[in-house]
């Protein structure tokens, strides 16, 4: 089975048309058709990690050997359930939606929608987020060992294929401690940096490539997935390489033989805190800015919504006391702010007032 890489596009962020961002209809999830979806039964009772992809416009599970492993022209669902005072009974919830930097606009629309009637499900309890591929939040890469980018979507599947039918591919290691990020990237010499690892598939053999300036956590995190790698092919054959003294000529190099692509990603901006207000108290919805600096929680006022830019991430503070039409959408007031702005793909971070969010207290505290 051939999973050759494609040519990357840009999230199609200004021509979509979410169904969470989209009509007044389709904003207002119910109750009953959140008890209705079978997927939602029995979740969120239990402390755990649960994660479904969406297939067609439906929510189907995850496989838990396959958590923190996503294809980039996939969408997915992540609620993670947990107790904040171990000695209480009481649970709460993150619920994430992740979309692929090649998933549809179907895809990732639907996966906003679900999310959100996932929380109805669990009555309004949960801090909503939205994580794009390459833009993840601290929060979303400490559930797990490794975030790992696949190209394809998930019907390309990560086993069942035999090594011989392998096409090559290159992974690359990148960051520190427990957020290492792994992600298929072009088979392109330039691709290869000192700073980091990389390991190159092909099937029946395995290279670790470990530049000059990595970093032990990123050698680490290589050895174990070559070691799980192997493991599954049986008879692979494998080979570390340091780039100090290796040769041009070598496999490794000579295997590179693809073409890099444009990294279309928009970088994070950092600096940038501004605050903005929704409100209908003048009878329609209305976004001002009312602030650009020196914000704090003394700001924020329960009757309303408010949006809070510090930059690397964009917040959305739920007032307990604020209007439906104003409760209704907060990812999507989100969204559209962030679609004016030049760090579109950042994390976002929908706060309910009263709810627990540590990034959330950090900004409002800076």
């Amino acid at each position: 089975m051939s999973r050759g890489l494609v040519k990357a596009k840009k999230y199609d962020w200004k021509d979509s048309n979410l169904a969470l961002f989209g009509s007044d209809t389709e904003k207002q999830v119910k109750k009953e058709s959140a008890e209705a979806e079978p997927a939602w039964q029995g979740c969120g009772q239990e402390v755990g990690l649960k994660i479904w992809r969406i297939v067609k416009f439906e929510v189907t599970e995850w496989p838990q050997e396959d958590y923190g492993k996503f294809y980039s022209g996939d969408s997915y669902i992540i609620l993670n359930t947990y107790k904040p005072d171990p000695d209480s009974e009481e649970l709460a919830w993150d619920l994430h939606f992740w979309i692929g930097s090649k998933s549809s606009q179907d895809e990732y629309g639907s996966a906003a929608y679900k999310t959100v009637e996932l929380d109805t499900f669990l009555d309004d309890g949960a801090v909503q987020h939205r994580e794009v591929q390459g833009h993840e939040s601290e929060l979303f890469g400490s559930y797990f060992k490794a975030i790992v980018i696949m190209e394809g979507g998930a019907d390309t599947g990560f086993r069942h294929v035999a090594p011989e039918e392998y096409a090559p591919r290159l992974l690359h290691f990148s960051g520190q401690k427990r957020h290492i990020t792994v992600k298929e990237v072009p088979l392109c010499r330039s691709r290869v940096t000192s700073n980091d690892v990389f390991i190159l598939d092909l099937g029946l053999k395995l290279y670790q490539w470990n530049g000059a300036d990595c970093n032990k956590d990123e050698r680490f995190k290589a050895m174990q997935f070559l070691s799980e790698l192997k493991s599954e092919r049986g008879n692979a054959d494998s080979e570390t390489l340091d780039e100090d003294g290796l040769s041009s000529a070598h496999e490794f190099y000579e295997s590179l033989t693809g073409e890099d692509e444009e990294d279309e990603d928009v970088p994070d901006e950092g600096g940038i805190t501004e605050l903005y207000k929704v409100s209908d108290a003048s009878g329609e919805l209305v976004i001002d800015k009312i602030k650009d600096e020196g914000i704090s929680k003394g700001d924020l006022e329960s009757s309303d919504v408010f949006i809070i830019d510090v930059g690397n991430q964009c917040f959305v503070w739920v007032g307990s006391d604020a209007s439906p039409s104003e409760k209704k959408n907060g990812l999507g007031y989100a969204h559209n702010h962030l679609m004016k702005t030049s760090h579109q793909l950042v994390p976002i971070v929908v706060v309910k007032e009263g709810q627990r969010n540590a990034d959330f207290e950090t900004a409002m505290a800076a």
